[in-house]
């Protein structure tokens, strides 16, 4: 695939998906970061159903870090992984608390310094709180429609993530974020993707080996 299909595929895509944006739901900055740690391994439906309970006891950092551990625990259950997920929310709120100030920060090294927030996480918090796109955040579809595609032919995120950032133009990761989540929602989905109406399809490795 050309470089130069870069901007092509971002704009049929945004024709395509013109209400593509982060699904989680979230009113502060730490409420951001907990959203992100609870969607590994879950929907985001899931963790928007779960939240609001969550959410009208913390707001702070310092209310995360306050809050009785297996109250988090009973209250964070349906997003699975319940007891890793609580340590590290908790953690990660003392952290930000005696190594921040007590403010979520804002660069990709002191985001991932934090419990439970890998390199995925650091990249949607960056964008969703605080309009920072340097990267583009690698979950199960931006993956799945990479190596299908021909975009990348790498299985790590991290690999797959600088493969994507060499062929998408700088201004274009903030929108190819979304995009390429939708897209695998509703179209490049796993068990049976939805060749004939993908918007992309002249693009894609896949198509034109199996339907060209």
């Amino acid at each position: 695939m050309k470089k130069s299909d870069a901007q092509t595929i971002v704009d049929l895509l945004k024709k395509a998906y013109p209400e593509a944006s982060c699904s989680l739901d979230f009113e502060t900055p730490m409420q951001a970061v907990v959203s992100v740690i609870l969607s590994a391994q879950c929907t985001d439906e899931r963790v928007n159903k779960t939240t609001p309970e969550l959410f009208k006891i913390c707001k702070t950092p310092k209310d995360f870090a306050d809050i009785d551990i297996n109250k988090l625990e009973e209250l964070i259950h349906p997003c699975g992984f319940y007891k890793n997920k609580a340590k590290n929310i908790k953690l990660c709120s003392k952290q930000i608390l005696e190594n921040f100030n007590g403010k979520v920060p804002n660069t990709m090294e002191d985001l991932m310094s934090l419990a439970g927030v890998g390199r995925k996480t650091a990249n949607v918090v960056l964008l969703e709180v605080f309009g920072i796109a340097n990267g583009i955040a690698v979950d199960t579809h931006a993956k799945r429609i990479s190596n299908l595609m021909g975009l990348s032919s790498k299985k790590e995120p991290e690999k797959i993530e600088q493969d994507l950032i060499k062929f998408f133009p700088k201004d274009t990761l903030k929108d190819i974020n979304h995009l390429l989540v939708f897209h695998g929602r509703k179209t490049c989905v796993a068990r049976k993707p939805k060749c004939d109406t993908c918007p992309v399809n002249i693009f894609c490795k896949y198509y034109r080996r199996n339907f060209l």
